[in-house]
Parts: C-alpha cells; structure tokens; sequence
C-alpha cells in the first residue's frame, strides 16, 4: 500500500471521527434545547397563574397593596427574563413573593375555604412538581452536553464548531421547596 493511501484512509478515518462526534454534541445541545423549552413552559404556567391568585387573595386582603405590586413586578421580571442566570433569579424572587402571598391567605379563614383559591393553588403545586422535574431533566442535559464539550476528543471538534457549555438551571436551596398552605377543614 502506497503513503499516499494510508494517508487518505487515516484523514478519511479522523474525518469520520470528527463528524460522529460533531453531530453527537448537536443532539446533546439540541436535548438541552428541547429540556430548556419544558422549564419554560412550566414557569411560563406559574407566571400565568399569578394573577389568578392575586386576584383571588385581593378580595380578601386589598389592604396588602404593596405586596400585590411586588408580585406584579416579580411576574413581569420573570416574563421579562431571557437567559438561564437571569430566569433562575427571576424565580428565585417570585418564589419568595408567591410564598408570602400564601402565607398571607393563611391570616384568612375564609380565602383557605375559597373553593377557587384552593383549586388555585393545587395547579401551582401541580405546575412546582413538574417545573422540579423539567429542571432535573434540564440540569441532565445540560451535564452531559458540558461533559462532551470539556472531553477529549468532543472538546477539540466543539471549539472548532463554537459549541459552548451550558449554564445549569439553579435556585437556592431554600427556595426551591414549593410554598405550604395548609387548609383546614
């Protein structure tokens, strides 16, 4: 066998290589594409269901107007955000003012008994559960696609494509357990 052939069969072979491990890092980002579009919807579902609670807790509680425009604005933030940081800090703030718009329905006997407020409030612990789970599948993807990306040999051919790793989806510890409201029967 001449050079010149053992020369085309092994840039043939790292030719091959390159392209198996170029679209493997395309399915890991497309996975952590796809995984990031359930947390969206998820907490796009939370935030559409903020001014339902609002408006329920209002009529029992309009003298916590301050707490009702720090919802709005936590809400509008989350709405607003457009990068994994910046959607992890956005719920970490309405988490905390959703919190205290629960404990607030605690001071209200009569809110707790509200068959609406209660209906409302299991479709946010319904939307918690899954939003938990869309996190750790995100979280998942995520880990495997940054694995890739700082391995050899992925990591030579995903700095060649421009493949990045991914930042991971975030929340406090303390904030990532879901509000509380007992009610009472």
């Amino acid at each position: 066998m001449a050079p010149e052939w053992i020369g085309l069969v092994v840039l043939a072979g790292l030719a091959g290589v390159a392209a198996y491990l170029f679209n493997k890092l395309v399915r890991l980002d497309n996975l952590a594409r796809e995984a990031w579009s359930g947390i969206d919807v998820q907490l796009r579902r939370r935030t559409d269901l903020v001014p339902n609670l609002v408006a329920a807790v209002k009529a029992y509680a309009a003298h916590e107007r301050a707490l009702f425009e720090d919802l709005a604005a936590r809400r509008a933030g989350s709405v607003a955000a457009d990068t994994v940081s910046g959607q992890a800090a956005a719920e970490r703030a309405l988490q905390g003012s959703l919190g205290r718009l629960l404990a607030l329905a605690e001071a209200y006997p009569d809110l707790k008994a509200d068959q609406n407020f209660r209906k409302l409030q299991d479709q946010l612990a319904e939307i918690e559960d899954l939003l938990q789970m869309a996190r750790r599948y995100y979280n998942g993807t995520v880990r495997d696609l940054n694995v890739a990306v700082h391995s050899v040999p992925d990591l030579i051919v995903a700095r060649l494509a421009g493949f990045s790793p991914r930042p991971f989806f975030e929340i406090d510890d303390g904030d990532a357990v879901a509000p509380q409201v007992e009610f009472s029967r």
